[in-house]
């Protein structure tokens, strides 16, 4: 290496910090069973990142996994635990919750924060948290997230925030009443109506 005048570079080792708000480390109720009988018994939830040419937009959802029906759903400019306790208060707002309801999510700051875990307490909400790292273990909403971009996001360029928004509550829309699923052949809200 001395004669060839080369030398080694060591990359400096990565620091990965915790950060103070995550606290809250929850059990995996849901272990991988997407099945539910009746609406608002399972719930799963993650934030997704859509790129725009002004920036990052983080859309948070909730989908309900008896049915495939997108209960809630937010986006922000930031990354933020509000983002997801906002998402979850509309959700409420808009749906009857039974008794023992769970919410599965992955290990992401918001999910293991006080204001999470305050919040979900007083709904009586049970929680459920992938393990970390594993994707399968939330592979319901990142199939949403997957149809979302590929049928909507990925065939548009982006210019704005507010050109985003437009497009993600259209595909919603799309989704929830007119988009059939492969399973049983009927859309999110059919497919709820006959739950019901």
């Amino acid at each position: 290496m001395r004669k060839a005048g080369i030398s080694s570079v060591i990359r400096r080792r990565r620091q990965y910090r915790r950060l103070k708000e995550q606290l809250h480390k929850y059990p995996n109720v849901l272990d991988q069973d997407f099945c539910a009988v009746k609406p608002n018994t399972k719930w799963v939830t993650d934030i997704t990142y859509i790129h725009t040419a002004q920036g990052v937009l983080y859309l948070s959802a909730i989908k309900d996994l008896a049915d495939g029906f997108i209960v809630g759903y937010r986006t922000a400019t930031s990354q933020t635990v509000h983002l997801v306790t906002e998402t979850i208060k509309d959700a409420i707002k808009k749906e009857m919750i039974a008794d023992g309801l769970a919410l599965h999510s992955d290990q992401g700051f918001q999910y293991t924060s006080h204001a999470y875990h305050n919040l979900i307490t007083d709904y009586g909400i049970t929680p459920s948290m992938s393990s970390r790292g594993n994707c399968y273990d939330n592979a319901s909403m990142e199939s949403f997230f997957g149809s979302l971009k590929t049928e909507c996001i990925y065939r548009n360029q982006l210019s704005t925030f507010e050109e985003a928004n437009e497009l993600i509550d259209a595909y919603i829309d799309f989704y929830n009443y007119d988009r059939a699923q492969l399973k049983t052949g009927l859309t999110p809200f059919e497919k709820r109506r006959q739950s019901a």
